[in-house]
């Protein structure tokens, strides 16, 4: 099967930990926290001197460590530099089979992303791997890049992800602001509102999921909240952490309730009763004092799908009505 034809997998990505790749004790620590996604770092995380050790460092550690319940992924440096195809080469070729996604930093057009699918499909076949079962996230982090953004998301059938890089982006539009992730003085309003938003467009659009990055005030976690909040209501998936404090605030943000989550799939299981023919073949039914229909399952399954994925238990039980 080629990356052409192949079906993305849909993975859990409400917290996506940051972990520098030249560092064996951050490495360890990492595979014992509940963070959904880990990405093993190469890009800034990695000072120039120390890249090469690290993606060496990187194949051992996804070889042999214990990742568990976690996707998987290793951030290359951008094709602007002279470090990409040797990250992409190593890594690949030494712990392929044990990586899921290669995430691209300061994607700026189609292009970049298409030249690593290339790069990826040449090693894969080369060492025999299955070719297109690594995907990519490709990082949005300049104005080219969002302007760019949905030729980026068609790109490949390898792009799984869209990531937003508020550090970079906001020095790349000259934003008023030395707090990452934080509102710019004299700006009334949300001032990532539109970057977001066209983010999330660009993933919805090709079925892709759509993450926030990180928040740097790292013992903040009130802040993380707030701003970790502002992305979960839009519609994205998860959100970068940087520090162990930061997980579980995103699991739980990125989670539906309890609540919602029940009536969710409440709502799929009366729509289910009322369609079929002892329900009577409506296409819209009561349950309690809500009309639903079609629409209303379609949202029901987004809720529904979001609390499978983070290990929901519901704890309501559907009753049809008595005749």
């Amino acid at each position: 099967m080629t990356s052409a034809n192949r079906q993305r997998p849909v993975r859990p990505r409400r917290s996506c930990l940051a972990v520098p790749g030249s560092n064996p004790r951050f490495l360890e620590k990492a595979q014992g926290l509940p963070a959904d996604q880990v990405f093993l770092d190469l890009e800034d995380a990695c000072a120039p001197l120390a890249k090469e050790g690290a993606r060496h460092t990187i194949v051992k550690f996804l070889n042999e460590g214990d990742w568990s319940g976690k996707t998987r992924v290793v951030r290359v440096n951008d094709w602007t530099t002279h470090w990409t195809y040797r990250d992409v080469i190593t890594v690949v070729e030494g712990a392929g089979a044990n990586l899921d996604c290669l995430m691209l930093p300061k994607v700026q057009d189609a292009q970049q992303i298409q030249a690593l699918d290339l790069l990826l499909t040449q090693i894969e076949r080369t060492v025999g791997l299955e070719v297109g079962r690594i995907g990519i996230e490709a990082q949005i982090e300049n104005a080219k890049g969002l302007v760019n953004v949905d030729e980026i998301a068609a790109a490949s059938p390898r792009v799984e992800a869209i990531i937003f890089g508020p550090a970079d982006f906001m020095a790349s539009i000259n934003m008023k602001s030395l707090v990452v992730g934080e509102q710019p003085p004299g700006y009334p309003a949300d001032a990532y509102h539109y970057i977001l938003m066209r983010i999330l467009m660009a993933a919805r659009t090709h079925d892709l999921q759509a993450i926030d990055g990180p928040y740097l005030q790292i013992r903040n976690v009130d802040g993380y909240r707030e701003v970790a909040a502002r992305a979960a209501a839009l519609g994205f998936d998860g959100k970068w952490v940087l520090h162990p404090g930061q997980v579980e605030a995103s699991n739980e943000i990125f989670s539906p309730s309890q609540e919602d989550y029940d009536h969710a799939e409440m709502i799929l299981d009366a729509y289910d009763y009322c369609t079929s023919e002892a329900g009577g073949k409506k296409g819209s039914a009561m349950l309690g004092d809500e009309m639903i229909d079609e629409a209303s399952r379609k949202m029901a399954l987004v809720i529904s799908g979001k609390g499978r994925a983070a290990g929901m238990r519901r704890t309501t039980t559907f009753e049809p009505p008595e005749a």
